[in-house]
């Protein structure tokens, strides 16, 4: 039971992974209207102002004021950000400047007209993807819309108004704000201002009065626009967590080709957002789909569109669309499957219904009424000139088995001649399709009848019952055709994806054994150039994190830079940054993004969604190869950088080990010298600074003794309870002679509690750090020794007025052979803040540096402390002297 209300420390880590992007991102606060003219952009300027006079950074990137003197009067005293201006068919447009706010990067910038699309050769088509960009840097945005611009409803406001907007928004760009305002005006004063010239120019007053501003258009759309925001509190309110709500059940869309499909995945959005569920959207990929290149670009656009208004969106193998649906519903455990119902007399999706009701019976089924999808044109011309091939072999088989029932006549019955027709319709069905097929069924019908049923040489029909023959021999023959035709058809998708199966695991096989990047790159290379049959690049980044070109085709590394920071894909085909020669996708791994591919795209296969998620698969195998290669180089690295550490313990310990003799000797014969009353002055002179620097060298060998005896683990602590004061002293003794020249300040209050410590060890940690201290002051600097009882700590300082620390190296100090001062005369390894470190871990405290206001460097170690033993009282022990 403890195991499993243990929670999940993979969720736990994603949850503050993402607590830590949303801390880091900027707000986005949407200004939201029914109309044109409601007051969005003066809601928001004034919302800046206030802002403003917050003590805010406030940066006006882009408005439009549409010469309203109101709101151009509002832009005073804002800072602005010069436009960028950019080139399209000759005709120069004034853009957002993306690059130059990011540059500048206020606390809060205003870009208006969130739908707006930007011109050919911006970063990004659409200006709300701008401001995806500028939350993602940390800076808030305040933006406007309307509401026919949101993406769900367009469809709803255009039979509304007659008018179809093509500039839209993305409903979840709309549903992930931090903040809406709505902005709102009743329909007769919208009409006021209309009139007064407050909304349009002069000259479009009138066209504007007698198309999208009648009342009751106005009156319809504020309904929209109140219903929206409604939603959107209720999904506030359903996220707080006293009000939650268990997750409801996800809709599955089945979407057709045209804009039928378009209305339903409309319709769905819509009703996924009032039922707050996530949706799937599918498009069975049937033979009859596949065949028609426009149905099939119309079915993907369809998809996209889903995937835009925040459904998850994918492509059904299958010759059959309810056996289809029935089973990805039960695969993925959805309750209810919404498919639409043109107004027709023979209505197929409807039997797809019934067919969904009997193959899954707990499956509910909505059906939309949408309008008819326009009969697709075909050129009667063009279908002969692609099937010219077919039709010709399917009458050179019709002759040929003509020939050859002739001459088996003779010793055959009519009835099996007919398999002989049969034959040919089958192999010319298979080899060339359903056309072919059918018209060979035709041939061999009419040439049965002209050349072996009598009268011979003419259609007409002695016996009628011929007639049956020819009707159940055509039956068979189409059957026979059409079924060929679609078994064909269907091998050739299967082995399509055979293929993409194959190389995927071919080069997961291949990368598996890779141990370096150098390998990786090379096999990612050598398998996917000649798949896609185009030029393939790789960038990958340094330590330093900047790519560099590590193979394959010439990558603009700029783009491919945006792509590794942004973890998004960019360039042709997508909307990032489309005027880039090549496509470029992330290579993500379940880490971080380690690189990115780049490739040029050849025809149109990158709206194939079916090589572009095998594409992405690739890139997702790569990535994985890199961060596994990334992990093993550091596993390898700290091997080496462990052993090299236990090397040198095991070296310095011996070292250190063999010179105590030979310097404890040296001690005692200086010190004799230096006392000895038979010696010269300059002799003991010489003499007594021997034993400082003999003493200096000892304390250097017991640091580096101590040091790999502490990091061996071979050092038990004596713990006791101790006064500070003692230890303090004792240490100040044992650097008497170093003292001489700098005054010492203790701080050391007299009813300091005992502290349980090793007091050996302790003495070391204070001899290092006011040996430090002396060191690197000046002759004559005090230096001040202090101890503070805190709650559950014992703080002492040993703090100088010297020059104090270098800038930014207060916490490398403290590493082993590292000083403050690269390049010095001072003596010392660097190793007694070091030791200093390790020891007061060994007893569970810290030990921190940083520099004085008013100079100097302060070092404060923090010991952890508890209440210390009761004494005994007095008393008892004189009564008592045995106790």
């Amino acid at each position: 039971m403890t195991d499993d209300l243990r929670p999940n420390p993979d969720q736990l880590l994603a949850e503050l992974q993402a607590d830590e992007a949303v801390a880091h991102r900027g707000k986005l606060k949407i200004f939201f209207g029914a109309n044109a003219g409601v007051g969005k952009t003066w809601a928001m300027l004034t919302q800046a102002h206030s802002r403003q006079r917050e003590g805010a950074d406030v940066l006006v990137g882009l408005v439009e004021t549409h010469k309203r003197e109101e709101t151009a009067a509002l832009l005073g005293g804002l800072s602005l950000l010069p436009r960028r201006t950019l080139t399209y068919r000759d005709k120069a447009f004034e853009e957002f400047d993306l690059d130059a706010a990011l540059a500048r990067k206020p606390q809060l910038i205003l870009v208006d007209e969130l739908a707006h699309s930007n011109v050919v050769g911006s970063r990004h088509p659409k200006r709300w993807q701008d401001i995806e960009e500028l939350l993602a840097a940390g800076i808030d945005v305040y933006t406007t819309v309307n509401v026919q611009h949101l993406e769900s409803l367009n469809d709803v406001v255009g039979s509304i108004t007659g008018v179809r907007v093509r500039e839209t928004v993305p409903d979840q760009v709309f549903d992930a704000a931090d903040d809406i305002a709505l902005v709102d005006l009743p329909p007769d004063e919208l009409l006021k201002r209309l009139h007064e010239g407050k909304v349009y120019l002069p000259g479009n007053v009138a066209r504007a009065r007698d198309s999208f501003f009648r009342k009751g258009n106005l009156i319809a759309l504020r309904e929209l626009a109140l219903r929206r925001t409604a939603d959107r509190v209720d999904a506030e309110l359903r996220r707080h967590p006293a009000v939650g709500s268990a997750p409801g059940e996800t809709l599955l869309a089945a979407i057709a080709p045209g804009s039928a499909g378009e209305t339903l995945v409309r319709h769905t959005a819509r009703l996924a957002g009032r039922l707050k569920v996530n949706w799937c959207a599918v498009t069975v990929e049937t033979p009859a789909l596949l065949r028609s290149n426009t149905k099939l670009a119309s079915a993907r656009r369809n998809l996209d569109l889903a995937e835009s208004l925040g459904a998850k969106a994918a492509m059904l193998p299958g010759p059959n669309v309810p056996e289809a649906l029935a089973a990805y519903a039960s695969d993925h455990d959805m309750g209810t499957v919404v498919i639409g119902k043109p107004p027709r007399r023979l209505n197929i999706l409807e039997s797809y219904a019934a067919k969904l009701a009997r193959l899954s019976p707990n499956l509910t089924v909505q059906i939309v009424g949408v309008a008819p999808a326009p009969v697709e044109r075909i050129d009667p011309w063009a279908v002969i000139g692609r099937r010219w091939q077919g039709a010709v072999w399917a009458l050179i088989g019709c002759g040929i088995s003509t020939i050859i029932a002739a001459q088996l006549t003779q010793v055959f019955d009519l009835a099996n001649v007919i398999m002989l027709y049969l034959l040919s319709v089958l192999l010319v069905s298979v080899r060339f399709g359903r056309f072919a097929g059918a018209l060979s069924s035709l041939l061999s019908v009419a040439a049965f009848d002209f050349f072996f049923v009598p009268p011979k040489m003419s259609f007409t029909v002695a016996d009628t019952q011929y007639l049956l023959t020819f009707g159940i021999m055509l039956t068979v023959a189409l059957t026979l055709s059409q079924m060929s035709a679609r078994l064909r058809f269907q091998a050739e998708i299967a082995t399509k994806r055979e293929r993409r199966t194959a190389a995927l695991y071919e080069l997961s096989q291949a990368l598996s054994g890779a141990l370096m990047r150098e390998q990786v790159v090379e096999l990612a290379l050598a398998h996917l150039a000649p798949r896609f049959q185009t030029d393939i690049g790789l960038a990958l980044p340094d330590m330093d994190e900047q790519l560099h070109q590590e193979g394959g085709m010439a990558l603009d590394l700029a783009v491919a830079d945006w792509v590794y920071r942004h973890g998004e894909e960019a360039g042709q085909g997508t909307g990032t940054l489309a005027a880039a020669t090549a496509f470029y996708l992330p290579l993500t791994a379940p880490m971080r993004v380690r690189g990115v591919l780049a490739l040029i795209p050849k025809g149109d296969w990158l709206g194939d969604r079916e090589e572009k998620r095998f594409l992405q698969t690739c890139a997702a195998q790569i990535g994985l190869a890199l961060e596994r290669v990334h992990f093993v180089e550091v596993a390898q690295n700290a091997l080496v950088s462990m052993e090299g550490e236990r090397l040198r313990n095991h070296l310095l310990s011996a070292i250190s080990h063999d010179l105590r003799t030979p310097i404890t000797v040296l001690l005692g014969l200086a010190s004799t010298l230096s006392e000895s009353p038979y010696a010269a002055p300059p002799a003991r002179d010489i003499a007594h600074q021997l034993v400082g620097e003999i003493r200096r060298m000892n304390d250097l060998v017991n640091n580096l003794l101590d040091m790999a005896r502490l990091q061996a683990g071979e050092v038990r602590l004596r713990q006791d309870w101790q006064a500070v004061e003692e230890v303090v002293g004792t240490s100040l003794r044992s650097l008497e002679l170093r003292l001489v020249e700098h005054p010492v300040q203790l701080d050391i209050p007299a009813d300091l509690p005992l502290v349980e410590f090793d007091a050996v060890l302790m003495e070391r940690v204070l001899v290092n750090l006011v040996d430090n201290a002396i060191k690197y002051t000046p002759f004559g600097t005090p230096i001040t020794i202090a101890a503070r009882a805190a709650p559950q700590k014992l703080l002492i300082t040993v703090s100088d007025t010297g020059p104090g620390l270098p800038p930014g190296r207060e916490e490398m100090i403290f590493s082993k052979f590292t000083r403050g001062q690269t390049e010095s005369a001072t003596a010392g390894v660097g190793l007694g803040l070091a030791l200093c470190r390790a020891i007061v871990a060994a007893h569970g405290g810290t030990i921190t540096a940083a520099n004085a206001q008013g100079g100097g460097a302060v070092f404060t170690v923090a010991l952890p402390r508890r209440a210390p033993p009761a004494l005994p009282d007095p008393e008892n022990l004189l009564q008592d002297p045995i106790a």
